[in-house]
């Protein structure tokens, strides 16, 4: 085989054992870092010399039949609407606890069931997914994925991220609206099919807050994000519950759409409307006026998050839940 055949396409370990003048046994050995074999230091150096010359690399199945098991945890990215600064700063520690921990993240856009032709062929060890049904958990586990997990399913994880962390935003955006003087809330959404997932479970936690509060359930204001949209739907549901003087809102694009509908329709913030956000970013201190937000620590949710996959591909007891998602009250000029 000439040069030009193998950079044409991907290179083998049977390429680099010819080049290298060994066996792919020897190859392995090398590449693998076998503390059990004796590899003279020439052999080792033509060995890399070839590997790199080759630009060769193995393949997640060949290092996962190497070493008896795959190091990969595949994720699936949450839907775009749900994508928030926040989500990406969890995501990027992911990325670095899991290499701490040993484990390879691979990142994959969300779908809404996750194909199999994508984690059947990274073979993982883990899969973390937005909410992944029953069924399709069930088959993952069956194909020998060891650590199976949803960001708001119902396993650990998603059990706590749609409860104990869930639970600090609405007890800091009803407190603020509550300690303004606000007694009828209103719980605002955008999104093109309103009350998907996230916000059902949202809003569910919201109205659990209130009730203790001896306050009346929060009702919904499904925004579009645009203002033209927002305003008439402001104003429709101002006059269907004229009493509500505050907002939730589901994220900094529910908030932006709320401000954008009342400038059209000449209200003021927080003169006519007060409100309060959910994962804090640049783009609502730069509102006008800025957002009063709630911000989480995405410190605390990542390393939760990876204490429970190691746990699961491990086969050891899931970690503790942490007492508190680390939300804390970012207070601008929205309420």
């Amino acid at each position: 085989m000439d040069g030009q055949e193998t950079k044409s396409r991907r290179a083998t370990s049977a390429d680099v054992a010819r080049l290298a003048g060994v066996s792919r046994t020897t190859v392995s050995f090398v590449l693998n870092d076998t503390p059990t074999q004796s590899i003279s230091a020439e052999t080792r150096r033509r060995v890399l010399a070839a590997a790199r010359e080759l630009s060769y690399a193995p393949s997640a199945e060949a290092r996962a039949l190497s070493r008896g098991r795959s190091t990969s945890v595949l994720v699936y990215l949450p839907p775009a609407r749900s994508l928030t600064e926040e989500i990406g700063r969890i995501v990027e520690r992911l990325s670095t606890l899991f290499d701490e921990a040993g484990l390879s993240m691979v990142i994959h856009a969300w779908t809404r069931r996750p194909a199999a032709q994508v984690w059947s062929s990274v073979t993982p060890a883990a899969v973390l997914a937005w909410d992944l049904t029953d069924e399709d958990a069930q088959l993952m586990r069956g194909n020998g994925v060891r650590g199976v997990a949803s960001w708001t399913g119902t396993d650990a994880i998603g059990r706590w991220v749609t409860g104990a962390r869930e639970q600090d935003s609405a007890r800091l955006q009803v407190g603020r609206l509550v300690a303004a003087g606000h007694h009828r809330l209103g719980y605002a959404v955008t999104g093109a099919d309103h009350m998907h997932g996230a916000s059902q479970w949202r809003w569910e936690v919201l109205r659990r807050e209130c009730e203790q509060r001896g306050l009346p359930a929060p009702g919904v204001v499904r925004l579009p994000a645009d203002p033209s949209g927002a305003a008439q739907e402001l104003e429709e549901w101002r006059a269907r519950e004229p009493g509500v003087t505050g907002i939730c809102a589901h994220d900094t694009t529910a908030a932006l759409a709320v401000l954008a509908g009342m400038r059209r329709l000449g209200w003021r913030a927080p003169e006519d409307l007060a409100v309060v956000g959910v994962s804090d970013s640049a783009a609502a201190a730069l509102a006008d006026p800025p957002l009063t937000m709630v911000a989480l620590d995405p410190e605390i949710t990542a390393r939760y998050i990876v204490d429970v996959v190691t746990a699961l591909v491990a086969g050891t007891p899931t970690p503790p839940e942490p007492t508190s998602g680390g939300a804390v009250l970012v207070d601008r000029d929205s309420v």
